[in-house]
């Protein structure tokens, strides 16, 4: 291969002088024109070094494939639409990087639809989808299209594969994937109790959440395994986010009896919780332990830094793009997959004094 040979095929847009083919980037990549459109299609039925030669000659001559005859033919879009019900929230980072990256390898491409709240922009996504605008969801918002998180509602007519991941969808009929948040949090509780702390407050998600029910079952269930009293106030609502745990740390320092450990349900929630503390000149973990969940990348940044519970984002996401990928292409694929959790210690917590 030589730059003559580049020159050739390479796309022009100067008037008279015609776009790269399909058959240039075959010649330049000394492979058949078949190889190339398996390359684009359906990389995994190609060796690597192929599929390298394929791609570097298509960056060379730049050659830009049809993808509408080529949906057309296949009634293929090779895209898949990735729903997040706060992109914002850096919980998703790894997450969508699993996917991402699982799909780039076996051919397709990511639609992300950040819902942020819209009635109107989940709306518009479950017409997308319907319309078969893409090939199959990975849905992280907790419910399906034309429901409510309670499972109220009639679900839209939607025909192409689903993935539900992170956060389960009770009765929906789809691939679950993602970790037991009631064992999870119980081995959180239960750690605290086996360094004496015996008041314990906790700071949960939002209340229809269903990680939030499980989370929260896992918390009275270690304080009942350990026989200590449920204290309603105690409870502190929040939401995941930093400043529902900024609004939880101003709670209790305006209370006159201060827990010895608080458990909040995001690490989001205990980084904005231990810096409205330490502002307010309440010692963390000597005064007062904060443990959270997620691990996210801030947790070993955080001052302290935080004790957390540890999700495999990235192989959370993993997971459900080779799921989904296995039912686009008719191979059997589990109901159910249940990732390990881990509880990471560091300086948030510590013996109560």
């Amino acid at each position: 291969m030589d730059d003559v040979a580049a020159r050739k095929g390479r796309s022009k847009n100067r008037a008279g002088e015609r776009a790269a083919r399909i058959q240039d980037v075959a010649r330049l990549a000394e492979v058949s024109t078949a190889t190339v459109s398996r390359a684009l299609a359906t990389p995994e039925r190609v060796s690597k070094e192929a599929r390298a030669r394929v791609l570097a000659a298509i960056a060379r001559t730049g050659y830009v494939p049809n993808p509408a005859a080529r949906s057309l033919r296949s009634q293929k879009t090779n895209m898949i639409l990735v729903v997040l019900p706060d992109l914002a929230n850096t919980f998703f980072s790894k997450i969508l990087h699993g996917i991402e990256e699982t799909l780039f390898a076996a051919g397709y491409g990511m639609i992300i639809s950040d819902l942020d709240g819209s009635p109107a922009k989940e709306a518009h996504f479950a017409a997308f989808t319907a319309a078969g605008r893409v090939d199959g969801a990975i849905l992280l918002n907790g419910h399906l299209f034309g429901q409510s998180r309670d499972g109220k509602g009639k679900p839209a007519n939607i025909t192409v594969p689903l993935v539900a991941l992170c956060e389960a969808i009770p009765g929906a009929d789809i691939p679950q994937i993602g970790i037991d948040n009631r064992a999870a949090a119980r081995k959180m509780t239960e750690f605290l109790v086996s360094l004496g702390h015996k008041r314990i407050a906790y700071v949960s998600g939002p209340a229809a959440n269903v990680l939030e029910k499980e989370r929260f079952r896992g918390y009275r269930d270690a304080l009942r395994a350990a026989n200590l009293p449920f204290e309603q106030d105690l409870v502190i609502p929040g939401d995941y986010t930093l400043e529902t745990g900024v609004a939880a740390g101003r709670q209790l320092i305006a209370r006159a009896n201060l827990p010895t450990a608080v458990f909040c349900t995001s690490d989001e929630m205990a980084i904005g919780l231990i810096r409205t503390l330490t502002l307010a000149g309440v010692n963390v973990p000597t005064e007062v332990s904060v443990a959270g969940f997620d691990d996210i990348e801030f947790a070993a940044a955080a001052e302290p830094a935080l004790t957390t519970i540890h999700q495999p984002r990235r192989e959370l996401g993993q997971a459900a793009a080779k799921v989904l990928i296995d039912l686009l292409n008719g191979r059997p694929s589990a109901d159910r997959i249940l990732l390990e959790t881990a509880l990471v210690k560091r300086d948030s917590v510590a013996p109560p004094r």
